[in-house]
Order: C-alpha cells, then sequence, then structure tokens
C-alpha cells in the first residue's frame, strides 16, 4: 500500500515535469499501480493533491533554507547566494506551465507559492542583507528592500517570462547574472567569499 508521502512526492515529481493540469489522477494512479479510489482516500480533489505536494516541496526547501541560515550565520551574504543556489536547482526542474498552471487552475496551490515566494525575498532574504549591511558588508546607502524587489522577488517570473531561460542559458550562467552580478555591485569593499 502507498503511503501519502509516497504519492505526495511522486506526483509533485510528475506536476513539475509535465505541469499538474496535464497529469491527471488517472495516469497518476496507473504509474503507481494503485486505484484512483486510494488516491480519494487521502485527498479530497486534485486540487487538493496539488497544493499538499507543492506544500511538500516548498517544506523540503524551508528545511534546506534553515540550514543554511544556521550554517552561515556569521555570513548572511553566502547564506542568500546558497538559499538562491538551491532555489536555481529546484527551478531548473519545473516546467513552466507547472507555475502558470497554478495560477490558472489551482488557486490555493497558487497562494501557497505567492505566500512562500512573499516570505523568502520579502522577509528571509530582506533579513540577511539588512544584517550584512548593518555588519559593514553591503554599502549603507544600498536601499534593501527596493534591492530585493528589483532583483530578488519573484526571480521565477522572469526565468520563466517568455520561455524557459534554462533551456536557452545554462544554470551556473543564470545563477551568475541573477543573482552574484546584481550583488556583487552592492557588496563593499572589505567583503569577500568564495564567490567574489
Amino acid at each position: 500500500m502507498i503511503t501519502r508521502a509516497q504519492l505526495l512526492k511522486y506526483s509533485i515529481t510528475k506536476f513539475t515535469k509535465y505541469g499538474s493540469k496535464h497529469v491527471t489522477l488517472d495516469e497518476l494512479a496507473s504509474s503507481l499501480g494503485i486505484s484512483k479510489k486510494t488516491i480519494y482516500t487521502f485527498f479530497k480533489n486534485k486540487e487538493d493533491l496539488v497544493t499538499a505536494s507543492l506544500e511538500s516541496l516548498l517544506n523540503e526547501y524551508i528545511t534546506e533554507i534553515n540550514e543554511i541560515i544556521i550554517n552561515n550565520d556569521t555570513d548572511p551574504i553566502l547564506s542568500v547566494l546558497l538559499i538562491y543556489k538551491r532555489g536555481f536547482e529546484y527551478l531548473r526542474y519545473f516546467k513552466p506551465s507547472f507555475l502558470f498552471g497554478l495560477k490558472k487552475y489551482y488557486p490555493k496551490a497558487s497562494d501557497l507559492f505567492d505566500a512562500f515566494i512573499d516570505e523568502l525575498a520579502i522577509s528571509t532574504v530582506t533579513t540577511l542583507l539588512k544584517k550584512a549591511q548593518k555588519e559593514g558588508s553591503i554599502k549603507q546607502d544600498v536601499n534593501v528592500e527596493l534591492l530585493v524587489k528589483i532583483y530578488f522577488f519573484r526571480i521565477d517570473n522572469l526565468v520563466f517570462k517568455e520561455n524557459n531561460l534554462f533551456e536557452t542559458f545554462d544554470e551556473k550562467e543564470l545563477f551568475n547574472h541573477l543573482v552574484i552580478y546584481n550583488l556583487k555591485g552592492v557588496i563593499s569593499k572589505t567583503y569577500s567569499n568564495f564567490y567574489f
């Protein structure tokens, strides 16, 4: 018998790869060798499954974010870099239709994703960069909140705007242009890490 956790893990893999709208419950059930009725023992409907699958994935990333911050508590800029580096690794495997489909077909899941992005950029990253500024690692005249809103908020929309930039550029090049180079312009002359 399949567990709820196994169903969530398999579902999010399929949803992010093919788009949640294009993966049916019948296909999931058949691939897992279970009946569709088994899925309904765990979830009311497909939207609940999509939302729970996404929540599971985001919780995994949140755990990793917290570990990054704890392991690099003396270097908030490095924490930001590593958080986005890991985020790019996740986004690399997302089909753009997955995120667009959330907004169009699964409003609960879309709201969950939007809340996560808000928390990540507006709260976590802003707090880390303000800490770095207070420590003198970021120039004092930089408006950290504006910096985050311009460069670090909704990178997913930028990467997937017209087409999937991951199909045109490699992950390292995107990371350098969207994260490293933007931070390089605001760090103080005294700050360094293995990225700078």
